[in-house]
């Protein structure tokens, strides 16, 4: 390991050093402070040499997140046949210039650092020259102190070697509880924002439960690998932390993901500052939609007797109503039964003129007959 990162310790140790040599200017050459500052500079140069490949980060997880309804659909299409499935997979990536490893880049790219860094502290710890760092400054480093604790010391080192540096195994302890709680806080704050202000919440989709998922394993993986690490590489990680939450919180602000919690804030401040021209018609639409909303009335609450008694005005409305129907049915059949009956009168009258002019003419011809015959009176029509 020390062979094929040896350049990259050279490297490290030559850039802390001078950052060391420009903050003696200011502190104590052998104090926390100048050592510790040395390393919290080496960390924003890192990270502002991978300001590109975060900024690559963010537009590789926007566009995994809108992919991931294709993916999904990808993979039910072809569950059963793995080879096409990452053919198909490849393909839209290809389309799309979508690379699934740039999320990973700033993390693979700083890890290099990390590791020498550890290093270097390590050879410190154990009064090793590495890299540029010769014996004068060497135990220069070995009597820097920050909060008490060593640079180079750990939270699992035995009392006499922390004793050896210089410390107490209270100091050392204390403090590197204190900045693991931070660094992992730093880290969970970090992914939550994220996942809260920086996702579209209209798509749910693997990615987004993955994402959540991480939010409380890497702060758990912190906290168990930090017990391992000295001072100074607690130092750097917490110095990392707070950058990329600090950065991201930029980023967020400035450019946000379309559909998430933050897109809709900025696009409230740009139309508040009037820095955002919407469409007439859709700004007609919206306070049509607001004007409906506030002029709709909503039923007033009524106790449990108001309901009671309110409903009996009901019933009697709906008896009325029924009362009334019944009432328009027995006027219907008596107007339809007196039309009845006004026929069936109409219908004898008519017979009984029928029968009146037969019986008239029968009548004539009877008594005709009677007087042929002798004294016969005719016979009364409705008796024929």
């Amino acid at each position: 390991m020390d062979t094929i990162l040896g350049p990259l310790y050279t490297a490290v140790s030559w850039i802390i050093v001078q950052f060391h040599s420009f903050y003696s200017l200011i502190f104590n050459p052998n104090s926390g402070a100048a050592w510790g500052l040395s390393i919290v500079s080496l960390v924003v140069l890192i990270r502002i040499c991978l300001i590109p490949l975060f900024v690559k980060q963010i537009k590789s997880t926007r566009n995994m997140q809108a992919l991931q309804p294709k993916m999904k659909a990808i993979q039910e299409r072809y569950k059963s046949d793995k080879q096409r499935q990452s053919e198909e997979m490849m393909k839209l990536y290809k389309e799309t210039g979508t690379n699934p490893l740039s999320s990973c880049l700033p993390i693979l790219a700083q890890s290099p650092f990390f590791i020498s860094l550890y290093q270097v502290l390590s050879h410190i710890a154990q009064g090793k020259t590495v890299g540029v760092i010769d014996e004068t400054l060497l135990q220069s480093a070995q009597k820097a102190h920050i909060f008490g604790a060593p640079l180079a010391a750990k939270f699992m080192d035995s009392a006499a070697k922390i004793e050896s540096l210089g410390a107490s195994v209270t100091n050392v302890r204390v403090v590197t509880i204190i900045m693991i709680i931070l660094m992992s806080a730093s880290q969970f704050y970090t992914q939550r924002q994220l996942m809260t202000k920086n996702v579209d919440l209209t798509v749910k989709t693997p990615f987004m439960q993955q994402q959540k998922m991480l939010m409380y394993v890497f702060p758990i993986m912190f906290a168990v690998f930090g017990i391992n690490f000295p001072v100074g590489v607690l130092v750097y990680w917490l110095t990392t932390n707070v950058w990329t939450m600090g950065q991201q919180m930029f980023v967020i602000r400035r450019n946000p993901t379309p559909g998430s919690k933050a897109f809709a804030e900025r696009q409230e401040r740009l139309r508040a500052a009037g820095k955002l021209v919407e469409d007439p018609a859709v700004v007609e639409a919206k306070q049509a939609a607001e004007e409906a909303r506030q002029n709709r009335q909503q039923p007033k609450r009524q106790t449990k007797a108001k309901r009671q008694t309110g409903g009996a005005p009901a019933g009697g409305a709906q008896n009325r109503t029924r009362a009334g129907s019944a009432a328009r049915d027995t006027d219907a059949d008596s107007a339809g039964s007196d039309q009845g009956g006004a026929k069936k009168q109409s219908l004898e009258k008519k017979d009984a003129q029928d029968g009146k002019g037969k019986g008239g003419a029968s009548g004539s011809r009877t008594a005709k007959s009677g007087q042929r015959k002798g004294q016969q009176r005719p016979k009364h029509p409705s008796k024929k």
